[in-house]
């Protein structure tokens, strides 16, 4: 019963226009599918690597709050650490790597910022 809640609170607080398709340099995101596509290449991700490049994608070329991605991604849950997120980082960066034009920064002591150049 508990997750049901939990599923139907989620639902809830999306908002109806919400964008779900995001391009990112040749590569094209849906967040509700939980994939990314390159050249008719899909490449699945987990519930939290979509979260987290939805996030992104959000902001992109803006810094994105390391505590502002914990939050809304993982919440209060104390167990989650804000080391095992680079991991997901890491993660993300290497699904994008065949894109020379995007690049996922660390800046330190603030957050991560997701550069695309879009002028070539």
């Amino acid at each position: 019963l508990c997750k049901i809640q939990a599923i139907i609170k989620r639902q809830a607080t999306q908002p109806e226009n919400e964008e779900f398709i995001f391009t990112i340099g040749t590569y094209v995101f849906d967040s509700k599918l939980r994939q990314i596509t390159r050249e008719g290449v899909k490449q699945k991700l987990s519930p939290k690597e979509s979260d987290l490049l939805k996030l992104l994608c959000q902001n992109k070329n803006e810094l994105l709050a390391r505590e502002t991605a914990l939050r809304k991604i993982w919440g209060e849950d104390g167990y989650f650490t804000a080391r095992s997120m680079d991991v997901f980082i890491t993660k993300l960066r290497k699904f994008l790597a065949d894109d020379t034009n995007i690049e996922i920064k660390n800046i330190h002591g603030s957050g991560f910022l997701l550069e695309v150049n879009e002028s070539t």
